[in-house]
């Protein structure tokens, strides 16, 4: 059915600036000024003083917005004034009501932040300055504008969550009154709400905000479809009005028949919620059966579960259908204990039991804080993993500046679906769902995280990459020497874990660029006889300024980052080095010039580049020819990818050395590598039982580990070969282990592979 049809009768306006333009009638002045009576009946649980404060705000914003008209024709001041009795709900401060009321005042009538800090303070001005800056921010489609004014956005909430609470009062208010807006903006507005506002709201445990934005951002988004819908929920409430009438009262009887003092109160299944069970599953709305439910609000946490065992003794429960998120809050600090019951007529009846002060949470989720003014733990446990998550994207921030980057760690922390896993001490941990235990690695601690190189799940060794269920019990082992590995990129679920590997990682090739810059200068200098470069001291700063003026970098760092990268020539940055050294008096020495002038041709010379395999992302060792210890090779400085390695035979280097012969280095193996490398063998075998084991066999023995096996596509041959990548120590070993494979039954041949020439 098509979304493009008339809206449904009666769906309500939406504020819009009229600046100027007919001045408000005496009557609607008058219903201004009821409105504001209204919200200071609500604002009992201030002091005098502080609902002076607010009175005092008031009439600033309302002598701010004079003349200022909505489209319903009613002043404006009465959307200031909705945005600050939301806020009164959730009992925020005077400071908070305030900012409310002042939101639109720095950006609709030119009030100035030096005269709101004179005015009101400087805690005001700031949250109404954080909230001027998010009404300028558009979400527009395009993906890197999104990402930036998110991440503005998020960064303003961290900083202070009363930006937020304020926002989301204000964006409810105007989700209520958006009918009058112009039909073109109503998908863009309702997909943003749905998209944005109403997944933070959830993140932050504001439940009953989020429910309301998400049935709003429906109506405008899929009107048709919530006409129909609602109007079907409607016929549905008629006819089961019996039953839910019915069950009631078996459960308030059986609750009186035991003592207990407890409040009961139906929950009714938002018709979004049931668009989206109906579209995830494809149901029917008939197929929908949890539309009704009952919230059994008690005095304490054992009342809960006595109040579960009476239920259960009431009616049958339906197997699998209960979740205890007392012992296991959601992420968000929502707790309660959910039970499914068949009740009268075989309907299933859900029930929710928890305290008051869990209620609170459940419904209002960070603004519990201000609400529930108690020792309690619940609204402080709300509040503090509302805290957690805000600083947790502060933390993002400082490793990812780029704002594209930042949008893609956030947003799936947005939308946690909860897994819940143990540590070894039986310390309770909630994982989004498709953690893997990398991500539960750098949860604990980002640097459990990064020395990670094992674990094992309920006592068993798994591979990293493995995801957690709900109850594992997961151990992490950790080693010193350990470091990131950029595959984990490949695999991770948290935006914290993602931000945290890349963060290592680009530090990592930052500092081993550093270095290998450095040593690719030295050679640079010692060609032109000076033996070691300036210090980085005060002393030598004035030549090492002089030369980043020449090359146009603007630190040391960033020079040697981008001689290690090709993007600056050694030899030219090395010459006009010379020069600036000559000038402070210090002259080529004679005799390393002729040294190295001599010893140029030769691959061995004295400035040559030496790897040992710790390099790293600084140093690729070429596919195409996969050099080992023991090859003689030569070092291609590509322009942005770094140094190069390729044999000195290898075909795709000699290419290169015809066309770019100035890029290419003289790199030398160390006496002692550090680690293995990866090589390619072909061997020709016959086509017999157990061949492939025997091969791999024979270089086991040889010590030899196999990285990759490729066994072609051809049918079945006499002969055929198998492609094995190994991982070798040098030219030796690749010796013993080709000597190996020779010996063994059904190897015809075994051989280096080598490239296409």
């Amino acid at each position: 059915m098509s979304d493009t049809l008339p809206p449904p009768a009666g769906l309500p306006p939406k504020p819009h600036h009229k600046k100027g333009g007919h001045a408000p009638s005496p009557a609607a002045v008058n219903a201004a000024a009821a409105s504001f009576a209204a919200l200071t009946a609500n604002l009992d649980y201030l002091d005098a003083a502080s609902v002076e404060q607010v009175r005092q705000a008031y009439r600033f914003a309302d002598e701010a917005h004079l003349g200022q008209l909505r489209n319903s024709g009613e002043p404006y001041i009465t959307h200031p004034i909705a945005v600050a009795a939301q806020c009164a709900a959730w009992k925020l401060d005077a400071q908070a009501l305030m900012a409310a009321l002042l939101h639109d005042a720095m950006e609709d009538c030119g009030v100035t932040k030096p005269e709101l800090i004179e005015r009101f303070g400087a805690p005001v001005a700031e949250l109404v300055d954080g909230l001027t800056k998010l009404d300028k921010l558009q979400f527009n489609t395009r993906e890197e504008n999104q990402a930036e004014s998110f991440r503005k956005m998020l960064l303003a909430m961290a900083r202070d969550v009363r930006v937020i609470l304020i926002k989301l009062a204000d964006r409810t208010h105007n989700m209520r009154t958006m009918g009058d807006m112009p039909r073109s903006k109503w998908a863009r507005i309702a997909s943003e709400t749905l998209d944005i506002y109403a997944p933070i709201a959830h993140r932050l445990g504001l439940n009953q905000t989020y429910r309301e934005l998400q049935d709003l951002s429906f109506r405008y988004l899929r009107p048709w479809r919530y006409s129909i819908l609602s109007k079907a929920v409607s016929k549905a409430r008629n006819r089961r009005r019996d039953l839910v009438q019915k069950v009631q009262q078996e459960v308030e009887a059986v609750f009186a028949q035991t003592g207990m003092q407890v409040r009961i109160a139906g929950r009714e299944k938002t018709l979004f919620s049931i668009y989206q069970k109906m579209d995830d599953k494809h149901l029917t709305f008939a197929q929908v059966t949890d539309i009704y439910g009952f919230r059994v609000i008690v005095s304490s946490v054992t009342d809960c579960y006595t109040a579960l065992g009476i239920l259960h003794q009431l009616y049958k429960p339906v197997p699998g259908k209960f979740k205890d998120h007392i012992a296991i809050a959601k992420l968000n600090g929502y707790q309660s204990l959910h039970t499914t019951l068949v009740g009268p007529s075989g309907v299933n009846v859900e029930f929710q039991m928890r305290t008051e002060a869990m209620h609170l949470v459940a419904e209002s989720g960070v603004a519990a804080h201000w609400l529930y003014k108690t020792n309690d733990a619940d609204s402080a446990t709300a509040e503090r993993l509302g805290t957690k998550w805000l600083q947790s994207l502060l933390d993002i921030q400082d490793e990812t500046r780029d704002a594209a980057e930042f949008w893609d760690h956030v947003k799936v922390d947005l939308f946690p679906d909860a897994v819940y896993v143990f540590t070894p001490k039986s310390q309770i941990m909630a994982m989004p769902r498709g953690a893997t235990v990398v991500d539960f690695a750098y949860a604990i601690h980002s640097n459990v995280g990064d020395r990670t190189v094992a674990a094992k799940i309920n006592g068993e060794q798994v591979p990293l990459r493995t995801e957690l269920r709900n109850g594992d019990i997961i151990e992490v082992i950790t080693a010193p020497v350990s470091a990131p590995n950029p595959a984990w990129l490949g695999f991770v679920r948290t935006g914290r874990a993602r931000s945290k590997i890349r963060h290592h990682l680009k530090s990592m090739a930052q500092t081993e660029s550093e270095s290998m810059g450095e040593k690719l200068l030295t050679q640079a200098l010692r060609a032109e006889g000076l033996g070691k470069l300036p210090e980085s001291t005060p002393e030598s700063q004035p030549i090492w300024d002089k030369l980043l003026r020449f090359t146009g970098n603007r630190t040391r760092a960033e020079l040697l980052t981008d001689i290690s990268l090709g993007k600056r020539v050694a030899s030219i940055v090395a010459k006009r080095l010379v020069v600036l050294l000559s000038e402070n008096g210090e002259k080529p020495d004679a005799l390393l010039l002729t040294r190295e002038r001599y010893t140029a041709h030769e691959s061995l010379s004295q400035g040559a580049v030496v790897l040992d395999g710790s390099e790293n992302t600084s140093v690729q060792f070429a596919r195409c020819c996969r050099p080992i210890p023991g090859d003689a090779i030569v070092g291609y400085l590509g322009r942005g990818e770094g140094l190069v390695v390729h044999t000195d035979d290898c075909a795709v280097a000699k290419r290169l050395q015809y066309k770019d012969s100035e890029r290419f280095i003289a790199v030398d193996w160390a006496d002692e590598p550090v680690r293995q490398f990866e090589t390619g063998v072909v061997v020709t075998v016959k086509n017999s039982k157990g061949v492939l084991a025997r091969a791999a066999a024979a270089l086991s023995v040889a010590e030899v580990d196999i990285t990759h096996v490729d066994m072609g596509q051809e049918g079945e041959q006499d002969a055929t070969d198998l492609r094995f990548l190994i991982s070798v120590r040098d030219h030796a070993h690749l010796e013993v282990a080709l000597r190996q494979l020779k010996r063994t039954p059904s190897v015809l041949r075994a051989a280096r592979a080598k490239p296409a020439s």
